[in-house]
């Protein structure tokens, strides 16, 4: 399969679902996900929306996310077990995936980005434990 870059809203949609494909099958992602998504088909939809927003600055996302919440309240269903092992897992398996099918400057940019929001989202999760 030949890379291509990331520039509609079809290579983001697949983007995200091979990702989450592995994310649900991970070892240790996959029972906080599985566990906390309870409609997968509408979350797919919505991640896709926010990662368009992101890499093509387009797409329906605009001012509907709170990723920071969204953890916050993700890390207290689970007992305040997300530890930045988890965002490692993370980050690993979406390079893996944007490596595999994907090469570019969007794709470059999915990179650059999820790693400053895994660090961002790790600190405001802390942040929430300790106040």
């Amino acid at each position: 399969m030949d890379k291509i870059d990331i520039k509609t809203r079809k290579e983001v949609d697949f983007l995200v679902r091979r990702f989450y494909d592995q994310i649900r099958q991970h070892d240790t992602l996959g029972p906080i996900f599985n566990g906390v998504v309870k409609d997968w088909d509408t979350h797919l939809v919505h991640l896709s929306d926010f990662w368009e927003m992101i890499l093509l600055q387009t797409g329906p996302g605009a001012g509907k996310f709170n990723p920071v919440r969204v953890h916050r309240q993700v890390d207290a269903e689970v007992d305040n077990s997300i530890e930045q092992a988890h965002f490692g897992n993370w980050l690993e398996l979406w390079f893996q995936t944007l490596d595999r099918y994907f090469e570019g400057e969007n794709a470059n940019y999915a990179k650059e980005h999820a790693r400053r929001m895994a660090h961002m989202l790790f600190m405001r999760i802390w942040e929430a434990r300790v106040k």
